[in-house]
């Protein structure tokens, strides 16, 4: 047994590509030792990533793959044997086994008398193995952009290779890739260490070897590098705290090998700006993390995180230089601040005639007098749903939301988009249902995201949304696969979070919206509202954690009212643990198999349950029992109750069991059968508003 280590080492990778890659080497490399037979199930590993490497260490690799003895079926002892003779066929089967003739056996299977043999495939070298299946795996990584740098030659990749590494224990495995033979060499920080390679020892000697090269090769013991040097070096500055951000943290840990942080500063003058146009130019376009005092208000400082280390001096002139370029974007983002509200926004409706939205479906005039419309028929349908908002100030809001396109801020800083024409909007004097409702069209951008802070903004970021959907969708540009180019799953995601999550539960469901949306065009609409419920769907299984079983028994009893939907799903999960529950499920999975075979031949269902026609017993006393139990079961539905009528529902199992126990319901009469029939389609339809119970899946 040894540890086998392999690094593949590149140009500068993109930091947003790295993470993904890095799991997706590692994932590669074990499942392919797993595969043959090199490593047992389980076997510890670890992986490593910089901008400059990919590398995956795993423990215990065997040094042969162990003999494997296969038993192997030839042809019927009759064809392989004439008169006590082998024939050709034996011969045949004797040499593909790589066994003698002579050690031939007799097996008797179902079919009859046939030969057999033991057939012994012998085990690779370890190293034998790796080298022609590392390449493989190497070539099966997903990159969002793969390159060519050899011209003639097939292999694509990320970015060129640089070196590889293959070490088993201490021994080369002769990995050959992108023209290059791996060996044992690896290199360290490029401006610390230099371009001298590094020899390693052997497999278990990478990381340390790396950390006297200036490079941290664990990617989450340099995360806790970078947190804690933001920590040490904030503290420098009285009351203050670098703002947390995840998400920088994440990409400042991908674009270093060798972390080091500098605080740096600002005049104080910039901080008449808006913190959002700040923040943006500090985080987005130069890397660095805002500073906050204790009431969370921005301070002129920042952190930048570099690739290097240096003396006092050598900070003293990177922290100068980090300075003077954050001050000319600041001065930038000053001169478009005061010179695009020279502009008032109404006077940019117009201008909104010459920005393109697509093609097909015109400028963003047009799609902001389509959103406009959309915000007025959905703000109004909520306000008679009682939902307390400014209906004038959603339709203003939606007729501005996108003239900050035609604005210098936007145009230098494009993240800042929605948000800069809400800041616009308030600089303006309009109210904060217009400014506050233009500042989150676009929320939530993500699953992760939080939805808009106000009803007007929760409107118009679904009206936005929908109009997208359903103008792409009517071009026939609906996502297909893994392709969605005009991010539609998104944008309905989003819609079914708004409806979710938003602090004013908006009585608005997705049919309303597709169909507003789709302009009374109902194939349209219904396209659209079908993607919706598809989205409905990915909401309640990731977001919601709901098991795919009880989401489709959801949605198929109602996918509109998404609150609605994500109640039900939350009683059916806490339900589905009782027995009473689960066996009623089951019996009502056979109540529409039995109406679906019905159908199927053709058989008459009743159009009433006939009292006069249930004869048994157990049937009568189902359809009593049902009946009985049908209104409590509304009533407690219509209270929002679900919990409670489900366990309703569940007190029917005696009578389901005895139903099924005595009763056949294909009764040889025409009319019982008919009757009992209509029995269980009654009895489904009564207790089937919640959930349809037959899609949930139960043991056995």
């Amino acid at each position: 047994m040894a540890d086998f280590l392999f690094e593949i080492g590149l140009e500068e990778v993109p930091a947003r590509m790295i993470a993904g890659a890095q799991a997706e080497l590692a994932e590669r490399v074990v499942k392919m030792l797993e595969r043959e037979r090199l490593v047992a199930a389980g076997a510890k590993s670890k992986s490593f990533a910089t901008p400059r490497r990919l590398a995956v260490w795993v423990e215990g690799v065997a040094e042969r793959q162990e003999d494997v003895a296969e038993e192997l079926l030839g042809p019927s002892v009759k064809v392989a044997y004439k008169d006590g003779a082998a024939t050709p066929a034996a011969f045949a089967f004797a040499k593909k086994a790589g066994v003698a003739v002579e050690d031939l056996e007799k097996v008797s299977t179902p079919k009859g008398e046939y030969i057999a043999a033991t057939a012994v495939k012998v085990g690779r070298v370890a190293s034998e193995v790796i080298a022609a299946e590392m390449p493989k795996e190497l070539a099966g990584i997903y990159w969002a952009k793969n390159m060519y740098w050899r011209l003639g030659r097939p292999e694509r990749f990320v970015r060129p290779v640089q070196w590889m590494v293959a070490l088993l224990g201490s021994n080369v495995v002769p990995v050959s890739f992108g023209g290059h033979e791996a060996g044992a060499v690896t290199y360290g920080h490029r401006v610390l260490f230099g371009e001298q390679g590094i020899t390693l020892a052997g497999a278990g000697a990478y990381e340390s070897a790396l950390q006297k090269a200036f490079v941290v090769a664990d990617v989450e013991v340099r995360r806790q590098k970078i947190r804690k040097a933001l920590d040490a070096v904030t503290r420098t500055v009285a009351g203050a705290r670098w703002r947390e951000d995840e998400e920088l943290v994440e990409t400042v840990t991908q674009l270093t090998e060798w972390p080091s942080v500098i605080l740096g500063g600002f005049e104080k003058e910039y901080l008449v700006l808006p913190e959002e146009v700040l923040v943006t130019v500090m985080r987005d376009h130069q890397k660095y993390f805002a500073v906050e005092d204790v009431g969370g208000k921005l301070a002129p400082h920042f952190l930048a995180v570099l690739n290097t280390e240096a003396d006092d001096a050598g900070l003293a002139v990177i922290r100068h230089g980090n300075e003077r370029v954050l001050r000319a974007r600041f001065n930038d983002a000053r001169f478009f601040w005061e010179f695009d509200q020279r502009v008032p926004l109404t006077e940019r409706v117009a201008l909104l005639e010459h920005v393109t939205f697509q093609k097909d479906l015109g400028s963003y005039a047009k799609k902001a007098d389509r959103v406009a419309e959309l915000v007025r028929l959905l703000a109004m349908k909520a306000a008679d749903g009682g939902v307390s908002l400014n209906v004038n100030a959603a339709v203003e809001a939606a007729r501005l939301s996108k003239t900050d396109l035609t604005t210098d801020m936007v145009k230098e800083f494009t993240e800042l988009q929605g948000i800069v024409g809400g800041l616009y909007a308030r600089a303006q004097g309009y109210p904060a249902a217009v400014s506050d409702a233009i500042y989150d069209q676009y929320k939530p951008v993500s699953m992760e995201d939080s939805v808009s802070r106000t009803v007007e903004g929760a409107v118009l970021a679904m009206a936005d949304k929908a109009d997208t959907i359903a103008g792409m969708f009517g071009l026939g540009m609906e996502p297909t696969g893994s392709k969605d180019p005009f991010a539609l799953r998104r944008a309905a995601n989003g819609i079914v979070k708004i409806l979710a999550e938003s602090g004013v539960a908006l009585p608005l469901s997705l049919r309303e919206i597709a169909t507003s949306a789709a302009s009374g065009d109902q194939k349209l609409a219904e396209k659209v509202r079908a993607f919706f419920v598809e989205r409905l769907e990915f909401y309640l299984r990731e977001a919601k954690g709901q098991a795919y079983d009880v989401v489709k028994a959801v949605l198929a009893a109602g996918a509109d009212d998404v609150r609605d939907a994500i109640a039900r799903a939350e009683a059916v999960t806490a339900a589905r643990g009782s027995s009473d529950f689960e066996a009623v499920s089951a019996a009502f999975k056979r109540m529409k198999n039995i109406l679906a075979q019905a159908a199927e031949k053709r058989i008459a269902v009743g159009s009433n349950v006939d009292g006069a026609l249930l004869t048994e017993a157990s049937e009568k006393a189902l359809a009593a029992r049902s009946e009985e139990l049908a209104g409590s079961v509304k009533s407690l539905g219509a209270e929002k109750n679900y919990e409670g009528a489900l366990e309703a529902v569940a007190t029917l199992r005696p009578q389901v069991d005895a139903f099924f126990d005595a009763v056949m319901v294909m009764a040889p009469d025409e009319k019982v059968r008919a009757n009992r029939l209509a029995l269980l389609q009654r009895v489904l339809g009564d207790f089937s508003g919640i959930a349809d119970f037959s899609e949930i899946v139960v043991a056995g």
